[in-house]
């Protein structure tokens, strides 16, 4: 489960190269989702994905947030 998911974010990095701007964070919203489905697993890595992309809106600063 967590190889299927880790591959669909890799496959949506690479269509999606070039045609999204930027990433308010560092890493990128994609990359935190990957590390965090390695660290935790499927479930709890992907809640924890889901909360990140949540922060990403225009009041938030952005910036460095890691894998807790």
């Amino acid at each position: 489960m967590k190889r299927a998911l880790v591959g669909l974010i890799r496959l949506y990095q690479v269509l999606s190269k070039g045609k999204i701007p930027c990433c308010r964070f560092v890493p990128s919203c994609s990359e935190y989702m990957i590390r965090a489905i390695e660290r935790y697993g499927a479930l709890k890595g992907v809640w924890l994905g889901v909360k990140r992309i949540a922060k990403c809106h225009p009041f938030h600063p952005g910036g460095f947030d890691p894998v807790p």
